[in-house]
């Protein structure tokens, strides 16, 4: 399960479409309607939100509406969108870990959004997320490398 901090504007229709369905299945987790990966160091953030489902429906739909930007249809029936002015909180570290791990993957699945990004340094979080100063986030399951 990968949620990005990532704004969903970067990654490619392949990683948009995916980070949508495990956004969905961490939703499921959230609200007990799975027994798998409840354990998820991903949903630490979430789970640390005032109302962590309001949390993960407002990180969906701002993927929602990326999705929506490209002409994709995903249904938006799935979520409970809100008008919540919910935010979290990114380390500028763990959206730099990210944005290699993003670029990795890209460099072979999609070279020309890959080229896009080679400028990037420190990249826009998703709509979501505030970002702050630090390291890596504790709870991401980091590769010695950053990819």
């Amino acid at each position: 399960m990968r949620l990005w901090s990532l704004h969903p504007g970067y990654l490619d229709a392949k990683g948009l479409t995916a980070v949508w369905r495990e956004g969905l299945l961490a939703r499921k987790v959230l609200i007990g309607q799975t027994k798998g990966y409840r354990h998820h160091p991903q949903l630490e953030r979430f789970r640390r939100a005032p109302d962590p489902v309001t949390a993960v429906d407002a990180y969906l739909m701002g993927v929602y509406q990326e999705a929506n930007l490209r002409g994709y249809h995903f249904d938006l029936g799935k979520i409970a969108p809100s008008l919540s002015s919910l935010q979290l909180v990114v380390t500028d570290g763990q959206l730099c870990y990210e944005l290699r791990h993003l670029k990795a993957k890209l460099k072979t699945r999609d070279p020309i959004r890959y080229a896009r990004l080679t400028d990037v340094n420190l990249p826009q979080p998703h709509p979501l997320f505030e970002i702050i100063s630090g390291d890596i986030e504790p709870w991401e399951k980091f590769q010695v490398g950053g990819a």
